[in-house]
């Protein structure tokens, strides 16, 4: 079987677990409005804040990509060195990119925020979290959510139904968190059971409070020149803020992004475009996609297929961004497995310059983006700078 056909099974067999990215990799630092998003060609503007200063000492080559970050207010330049570590139990030629130790540090800065917001209105932003069933996965990453709201300061309420729920239930709870002004970002826990109509019901949920970025004005929004969605979605957010705090270029590059689900494959390859870089799509029924990777300067996967991206996919020197998660029987663990992702780590790690491990890789910037959301619907709702 060859390597087209190979990846195009192992993709449709795995519809489900890229779907599930969103949940699976939970985990965008201190919150801006969206006109920041945007780095145009045309728009050169001076930035008289510290943090543009610092950024007139960085190269041209890096400033596009910067500045799209700084506006974030996720770092410092300063910061950039700290990204990044040795794997010292790895043979290992790549940097690791810390994803663990990036989400502490905007988590910590989300939670100052909050604070400031409560001493100024009196008020905190507040999520609310619809779920469906009691899959053990869902579970561990709600509560997950929680815990992270609570460490932030974050107001969270979650809504839980039985795996046979109808689907007015859903529709109700949601469309009452829509008008509580209390409640600043909802979440649908995903997957939802199969009798349940994902798409309807993520139509009802109100625009300004989509913190996940799927509703499809923010989607449209993002894929658009001059239009800012309100939300970019998270997990593709972070993957972002992990190559620019790894001082990755990103602008002139060539891309590929391995996987085109609405949750991680099509909004990352738009924010790639959106730094100028030039993307390529690997999907199911690409032909030879490991002759496109191994051309590429950057590498996202999310196909959800363990190891499918081997060590002769790419290029030496390549950044490599992996999304994918997988359980892998391990009785020497705690919890009896452990977890892979999309890249083979031992072959990869020894011909990439930059690599996210897995776990502590992108999984943490998940939640950490997740609340950097809440934070700017709450900051649009109480007009908070």
């Amino acid at each position: 079987m060859s390597v087209s056909h190979k990846l195009a099974f192992l993709l449709s067999s795995n519809k489900k677990i890229d779907r599930r990215h969103q949940s699976e990799n939970e985990v965008q630092g201190l919150g801006s409005s969206s006109s920041q998003l945007r780095v145009e060609e045309e728009d050169d503007d001076d930035d008289d804040s510290e943090e543009g200063k610092s950024a007139q000492f960085l190269s041209f080559l890096h400033l596009y990509s910067l500045l799209t970050s700084l506006t974030f207010g996720l770092h410092h330049p300063k910061q950039l060195r700290t990204v990044v570590s040795t794997a010292n139990d790895q043979p290992s030629s790549a940097l690791v990119i810390d994803g663990k130790l990036i989400a502490d540090e905007i988590r910590f800065r989300i939670a100052e925020q909050v604070r400031r917001m409560k001493d100024s209105v009196g008020k905190v932003p507040g999520l609310a979290v619809i779920l469906v069933g009691d899959r053990r996965d869902s579970l561990t990453y709600v509560r997950n959510k929680v815990k992270a709201c609570e460490d932030a300061g974050i107001k969270s309420l979650v809504t839980q139904f039985p795996q046979d729920c109808k689907q007015d239930d859903v529709i109700h709870a949601l469309s009452t968190f829509n008008e509580d002004p209390s409640i600043h970002g909802i979440l649908v826990q995903l997957p939802l059971p199969q009798h349940l109509d994902e798409g309807k019901i993520l139509n009802v949920l109100k625009l300004e409070k989509d913190v996940d970025g799927f509703h499809p004005l923010n989607m449209g929004n993002l894929a658009m020149r001059g239009r800012d969605p309100l939300f970019i979605p998270c997990t593709p957010k972070g993957c972002i803020e992990l190559l620019i705090r790894s001082s990755v270029e990103i602008m002139g590059k060539n891309a590929v992004v391995i996987g085109r689900s609405n949750i991680v494959g099509l909004p990352i390859s738009l924010l790639l475009q959106r730094h100028h870089a030039t993307v390529t799509i690997v999907h199911a029924f690409t032909k030879n996609p490991e002759q496109i990777a191994r051309e590429a300067d950057i590498v996202v996967t999310a196909a959800g297929v363990p190891n499918l991206v081997r060590g002769n996919w790419l290029k030496p020197g390549a950044a490599v961004i992996d999304v994918g998660t997988f359980p892998v029987e391990d009785p020497s663990c705690e919890n009896g497995y452990r977890l892979i992702g999309d890249v083979c780590y031992e072959e990869a790690s020894k011909v990439a310059s930059a690599i996210t491990p897995v776990p502590g890789g992108v999984g943490p910037m998940t939640i950490a983006m997740l609340l950097s959301n809440t934070l700017d619907s709450a900051k649009r709702a109480y007009d908070f700078t």
